[in-house]
């Protein structure tokens, strides 16, 4: 994958800065309280570098139609405009069983892409850019690389307002990158006036693109592809787009089947009210841990920190069951707290139990009471296994009753 280049926006562009777009290889490679159901609504931005929610798709559409839909919301050249989308549109297909395998995989993703693109009133063109970008994968940033499947550099994430470290990065959360990328999109249209002009300036950079309009002029509607002093990079990029949305636009042209999934298998994105491992999430979804964890690859250190990202994706079909594993869970703990503390008051008195908890609050420590595990400790306070066992020097998993344990390194 080619590094793009980034280029920096004027100040009036309250330091903005366009998305990265690589080069894909030639051939694509194959290969408690219940949570609620995300409603759409008007996009909350990210505070404090923290994304803890954003609007996404909240409910599965008819598969049968996003085809028709996204056709529809094409606002570029077709198929015929220039060789060069042609040529590139066969060379995704030239294994048309492979492609349709492909687009399959990606399908869930695609859709979900979608749905948001149309939220923005963006070009429908852009649903198909992380075809192009990534095949939809969410690539993981290394050294200062792109990342995400939208392949965002951390400049600029950071003038996103996305939060990038060691246990959480933005660019790989799907919701809230696509966001604010079709955010960014929209207004790179609205400044251009050229949906070309706005993917020439997500590859290349606005203030690049914004230079060349001032020396050039606008371009015309003809040719398709604008003949305009940008890499070789930047106008390939524009023709693949154009050439996967071509193969979308005529797929009998080309001999190949779009895919429709069913509405268990499309995404949604849905609000947790807690912190807790990822591998907890996924066993209460009925998930493998690397399937939650792919589709939600922003937590980088295997646990959900709703102060991160306070919503999980996942299948539809897997909502319903994390709602009332959720709640069964949340419900069993509140209540193995309530025996607890009402067999502290009959042998301490009340005033004994209330001094307990005062004291554990302030001394940021929890003393072990009977039928407690690790585990539900650590979801209780919002934390991690290991970081209770590394706290308190525990090298396995066992528990005595009465053991006091710090919760936090100065515990």
């Amino acid at each position: 994958m080619t590094r793009p280049s980034l280029r920096l926006l004027p100040a009036s562009l309250a330091l903005c800065l366009a998305a990265c777009a690589g080069t894909s290889p030639q051939q694509p490679s194959s290969t408690a309280s219940a949570p609620r159901v995300v409603k759409p609504a008007s996009t909350k931005p990210a505070v404090n570098n923290v994304a803890s929610h954003v609007d996404a798709p909240a409910a599965p559409q008819d598969s049968s139609n996003v085809w028709e839909q996204l056709r529809g919301s094409f606002r570029m050249a077709d198929c015929d405009a220039d060789p060069v989308i042609m040529d590139w549109a066969r060379r995704y297909t030239q294994n048309p069983s492979a492609f349709e395998a492909q687009m399959r995989e990606v399908m869930p993703r695609l859709m979900y892409v979608q749905q948001i693109a149309a939220k923005h009133d963006v070009a429908g063109e852009f649903a198909l850019l992380p075809w192009v970008e990534s095949h939809y994968r969410p690539v993981p940033g290394v050294k200062g690389n792109p990342a995400g499947m939208w392949q965002i550099m951390p400049v600029t994430a950071n003038a996103l307002g996305m939060r990038v470290d060691k246990n959480f990065d933005g660019r790989l959360d799907m919701p809230a990158a696509t966001d604010a990328i079709m955010a960014l999109l929209k207004r790179y249209h609205d400044d251009l006036g050229d949906w070309r002009m706005a993917d020439y300036a997500f590859n290349a950079g606005e203030f690049a693109v914004r230079g060349m309009v001032s020396r050039y002029g606008m371009p015309g509607e003809k040719p398709a592809m604008p003949r305009m002093p940008v890499k070789r990079v930047t106008r390939e990029h524009l023709a693949k787009l154009l050439a996967i949305s071509c193969v979308v636009r005529e797929p009998q042209r080309f001999h190949v089947e779009l895919p429709l999934i069913t509405p268990e298998q499309q995404l949604v994105s849905v609000d947790v009210d807690r912190s807790m491992p990822l591998a907890q999430a996924a066993n209460h979804a009925g998930m493998s841990v690397d399937e939650l964890k792919n589709l939600n690859a922003g937590f980088r250190n295997g646990y959900v920190d709703k102060r991160a990202a306070s919503y999980l994706v996942m299948p539809s079909g897997r909502v319903e069951q994390f709602r009332n594993s959720l709640l069964q869970n949340g419900n069993n703990l509140a209540s193995n707290d309530a025996n607890d503390n009402r067999l502290a008051a009959a042998t301490n008195g009340p005033s004994a139990t209330q001094d307990d908890n005062a004291s554990t609050a302030a001394s940021h420590t929890h003393t072990v009471k009977a039928g407690e595990t690790l585990w539900n400790i650590a979801r209780h306070y919002s934390l991690d296994v290991n970081q209770i066992k590394r706290w308190n020097g525990l090298q396995g998993s066992k528990l005595r009753l009465g053991q006091v344990l710090k919760l936090s390194a100065q515990g």
